[in-house]
C-alpha cells in the first residue's frame, strides 16, 4: 500500500510540476499576434463554378499574382495576371465583370471610413493583357460595366464614366460639391448604419445606371481636432446628424448611358433609401425605403422605360425593421426575401409581382445567413441557428420548404462560401477548443471531400500555455434564461474565494457568447484567469438569434434592460460559494461601454469597478439612422435618452472607473466621454480616464493596442 501511495504522490507531483511549467499568455504575444488563428486566402468563385480566384503574394519577392484554382483538386491551375507582367505594379484587389474578361485592379488604397476606400485603379484585359488606367487622381467605388468597356467611379462627388477602349472620361453628373451634394456613394451615417457606400449600380445590360443622390446641405457639420505632429493642429469636419437632427435628403435616378440623360424617379419622398439592386430584366430595379422610425420597409419595383413605380411589399413591425442583403431575384424575377414577421427570421419566397407563394423556413430558430439558390437544383442555402443560438448550421432546402438537409456536422460555428454554381463549398468551421478548420465540400449533401487547411499548429502551440476551456450555460435572469460562458483558472478549488470580471457588449442584435474560436480578447481573459480571476459574459435582453421579441424587447429604451440584466447577473454570480462578493467588476467597448458605466453607476451594491471604452454617454450625441431605430427621436422620447444617461447621474459613482477614448473617434465622439468626465468632475468623483491621441473607435495603431490593454489590466490587478 505504501508502494501505490508513493506512486500516486509521485504522478500528483509530476501534474502539478507540468501545470506549473506551463507558459502564462502575455500581452506582449497577444498584441504581437502570436495567437493569430490562420485563414483561407479570401477567394472568388468563378462563373464556371469548377474554379475559384485567390490574390497571392510573395513575400520574398512582393510579387502579386492572381491565381486560378480547381476546387476539387486544390491545385493553381494557372495565373490571371501577376504584377511582375504589370511592371511591378503591385494590386490589392480586383474584380471581373460578368463573362470575366476585364478585371478591375486597385492599388494605393487609402482608408476614409469603415467602409469607404479611395485609390488608382486600373482595368485589365485578360485576352489582349493591356492594363488601362482610369484616372491619375485616386477614385472611389469604381465598378465595370458588364461588358467591361466601361467603368463608372466617383469622384468629386459626382460620378464618371472612363471608356476602356477610347480612354475618354465623362461626368454623368455636375452638381456635387462637398458639404452639399453626394451623387453615387452614401453619406457617412449611410455608410455607418446602413453598410454600403457605392451608390449606383448597372443594369444586366449596361444601358442604365441607377444611382442615389444626398443633398446633405442642412445635416449639421461636427468637427474634431487631429494633433498629427505639426506645430498647428488641423481641425477635420463632417456632415454628422445626431439623433432627431437632419438627415440627408435623398434620391433615387436614372441615367441612359446612350443617351447621355438623368432622370429623377418619383419615389414619394420615401425618408431613406437603403438597397437598390437590378432584377434579372434589364429594365426593372428593385429599390428598398424607409420611414424615419424604420418601422415601415417596402420594396419597390421600377421600370427604367418609363420610371413608374410598383410596391411588391411592405414589411411593418411595432419597433422596428432591420435591413438586411437577403434579396434574390430568380430568373423570372420572382424572389427570395427573408422576414421576423412570424416573431422569428425565416426565408419567404414572393413571385414576380410581390405574391407571397411560401414561407420557406419555419420554427422556434433563426435564420441567420442566407447563402444563395440554386434554381437548378431548386435548392435554398443557409445558415441557422437551428442546433441552439449559440451554435451554428449549414442547411438547403427547397423553395417549397421540403426536404431539409444538414450540410454541416461538427458542432459550433459553420460558416459556408459556395462555389458560382452551388456544386461545392468551403467550410468554416470552429467551437471554443477548435480553431478554424476550411474543408471542402459537396453541396447537395454536405459530403466532405477534402481538408483544405486547419490550425493544429495553434493548438500545438497553446498546449505550451496555462489555458482553460469556456464552460457554457445559462442563467435565468428577470424571467429569461440568458446564455453565458464563463473561464476559471486552470487550479480552480471550489472552496476559495476569487475575484470575477464580467465583459459585455449588449448592443441590439448582438451576441458575445458564441460556440467558437478563441478572440484576441479571449486570450486576455485567459491570461487574467491564470492570475486568478473568473471571467464571465452574459448576453442579456436585447441581443440577439433567439427570436424577435427577445431582440426588440429594449425599443425605446436602450441601455436600461440590458443594466438591469448585467445587475442581475453579476448579483447570483456573486452568490456563488467561490466568487468574492465584494470583487466584481465589467468592462466593455462602445455600447458596452456605456454599459460598463450604467452598471457601476447602477449596480453600485454589485459592481465595485469598471472599464469603459469609447463609450456612448448619451444617445442624443449618436447618429440618427442607429439611434432613431431603437429610440425614436429625442422629442418624442426625451426619458428615454436621458434617463439612462449616466453623465445625469454621476454622484451614484462609487466603486472604481476607469474611462478610455480615442480623440479621432468619428463614430462614438469624443464628445461622450468628455461630457462624462466634466459631471463627474462637478460631482467631486474620482476616477482615472486616458485620452489617445487621433485615434478613432478602434484605438490601435503602432503600440497602442497594446498600450490599451496593458493600462486597463494594471488597473484591473490594483482595483478587483
Amino acid at each position: 500500500m505504501k508502494k501505490i501511495s508513493s506512486l500516486l504522490l509521485l504522478m500528483i507531483g509530476m501534474i502539478s510540476l507540468a501545470t506549473a511549467q506551463k507558459k502564462t499568455i502575455t500581452l506582449e504575444e497577444i498584441w504581437g499576434w502570436e495567437f493569430y488563428t490562420q485563414g483561407l486566402d479570401a477567394l472568388s468563385s468563378m462563373e464556371d463554378g469548377k474554379h475559384y480566384t485567390v490574390l497571392n503574394k510573395d513575400r520574398k519577392t512582393g510579387t502579386v499574382s492572381l491565381d486560378k484554382y480547381d476546387y476539387v483538386s486544390q491545385e493553381k491551375v494557372g495565373t490571371i495576371v501577376s504584377s511582375a507582367e504589370l511592371d511591378g505594379l503591385r494590386f490589392s484587389s480586383y474584380e471581373f465583370n460578368k463573362g470575366e474578361t476585364q478585371l478591375l485592379l486597385a492599388t494605393e488604397i487609402e482608408r476614409i471610413f469603415r467602409h469607404s476606400r479611395l485609390g488608382v485603379y486600373y482595368v485589365y484585359d485578360i485576352a489582349s493583357k493591356k492594363l488601362t488606367k482610369i484616372a491619375d487622381a485616386k477614385i472611389q467605388s469604381p465598378a465595370l460595366s458588364p461588358n467591361g468597356r466601361q467603368v463608372a467611379y466617383m469622384k468629386d462627388n459626382n460620378i464618371h464614366i472612363f471608356d476602356v477602349a477610347a480612354g475618354t472620361t465623362k461626368a454623368i453628373t455636375q452638381d456635387g460639391e462637398k458639404g452639399k451634394i453626394i451623387n453615387g456613394i452614401t453619406d457617412w451615417v449611410y455608410e455607418e448604419e446602413f453598410a454600403f457606400v457605392r451608390a449606383f449600380a448597372w443594369n444586366a445590360n449596361g444601358s442604365k445606371i441607377a444611382f442615389l443622390r444626398f443633398d446633405e446641405t442642412e445635416v449639421p457639420h461636427f468637427s474634431m481636432d487631429m494633433y498629427g505632429s505639426e506645430l498647428y493642429p488641423q481641425q477635420y469636419a463632417f456632415k454628422y446628424p445626431k439623433a432627431g437632427e437632419n438627415n440627408a435628403v435623398v434620391s433615387l435616378h436614372m441615367h441612359d448611358v446612350a443617351q447621355g440623360t438623368n432622370t429623377e424617379v418619383d419615389l414619394g419622398k420615401p425618408y431613406y433609401i437603403p438597397r437598390i439592386k437590378w432584377m434579372n430584366h434589364a429594365d426593372y430595379l428593385s429599390v428598398q425605403t424607409l420611414n424615419r422610425h424604420q418601422n415601415e420597409l417596402k420594396l419597390l419595383s421600377v421600370n427604367a422605360k418609363d420610371n413608374s413605380v410598383k410596391t411588391l411589399l411592405t414589411e411593418t413591425d411595432k419597433a422596428y425593421v432591420d435591413i438586411t442583403d437577403d434579396l434574390t431575384f430568380l430568373a423570372d424575377d420572382s424572389f427570395i426575401w427573408t422576414s421576423e414577421r412570424d416573431g422569428f427570421n425565416h426565408i419567404y419566397l414572393y413571385n414576380e409581382g410581390g405574391k407571397l407563394m411560401n414561407q420557406v423556413t419555419q420554427g422556434p430558430w433563426e435564420v441567420t445567413h442566407y447563402y444563395g439558390y440554386d434554381q437548378k437544383n431548386d435548392r435554398i442555402f443557409y445558415q441557422s441557428t437551428e442546433n441552439g443560438s449559440i451554435n451554428r448550421d449549414v442547411y438547403s432546402v427547397r423553395s417549397s420548404g421540403k426536404s431539409k438537409k444538414r450540410l454541416t456536422l461538427g458542432t459550433g460555428k459553420n460558416g459556408a462560401d459556395f462555389s458560382a454554381d452551388y456544386t461545392y463549398f468551403i467550410n468554416t468551421f470552429s467551437n471554443a477548443q477548435t480553431p478554424n478548420v476550411y474543408s471542402l465540400q459537396r453541396a447537395k449533401d454536405g459530403k466532405v471531400l477534402k481538408e483544405i487547411k486547419n490550425n493544429q499548429w495553434l493548438l500545438e502551440k497553446l498546449a505550451q500555455y496555462e489555458t482553460v476551456p469556456k464552460e457554457f450555460s445559462t442563467l435565468k435572469v428577470n424571467g429569461n434564461d440568458l446564455n453565458m460562458w464563463m473561464i476559471k483558472p486552470a487550479d480552480f478549488d471550489p472552496s476559495k474565494k476569487y475575484p470575477l470580471l464580467m465583459f459585455q457588449y449588449s448592443g441590439p442584435g448582438s451576441q458575445q457568447v458564441s460556440n467558437s474560436w478563441l478572440g484576441l480578447n479571449d486570450y486576455w481573459y485567459q491570461m487574467l484567469a491564470s492570475e486568478g480571476y473568473i471571467v464571465a459574459c452574459v448576453d442579456g435582453r436585447g441581443t440577439g438569434f433567439k427570436g424577435r421579441d427577445f431582440k426588440k424587447a429594449t425599443y425605446l429604451n436602450l441601455v436600461k434592460y440590458e443594466t438591469e440584466d448585467q445587475i442581475e447577473a453579476a448579483r447570483q454570480l456573486s452568490a456563488l460559494e467561490y466568487i468574492d462578493e465584494n470583487r466584481t467588476g465589467i468592462w466593455g467597448w462602445s455600447f458596452g461601454g456605456h454599459m460598463a458605466t450604467n452598471c457601476l453607476l447602477k449596480g453600485a451594491d454589485v459592481f465595485e469597478m469598471a472599464i469603459a471604452v469609447a463609450p456612448v454617454t448619451s444617445w442624443r450625441f449618436y447618429d440618427t439612422i442607429y439611434t432613431e431605430r431603437f429610440m425614436r427621436t429625442p422629442a418624442e422620447n426625451p426619458s428615454g435618452y436621458d434617463d439612462n444617461s449616466p453623465f445625469n447621474y454621476p454622484e451614484l459613482l462609487k466603486g472604481k472607473y476607469l474611462l478610455v477614448h480615442g480623440s479621432g473617434d468619428d463614430n462614438v465622439h469624443v464628445q461622450n466621454s468628455m461630457r462624462m468626465i466634466e459631471a463627474l468632475v462637478q460631482a467631486n468623483k474620482p476616477f482615472e480616464w486616458a485620452i489617445y491621441p487621433d485615434k478613432n473607435h478602434g484605438i490601435y495603431g503602432g503600440n497602442t493596442r497594446l498600450h490599451l490593454y496593458t493600462k486597463m489590466t494594471d488597473f484591473i490587478r490594483k482595483n478587483l
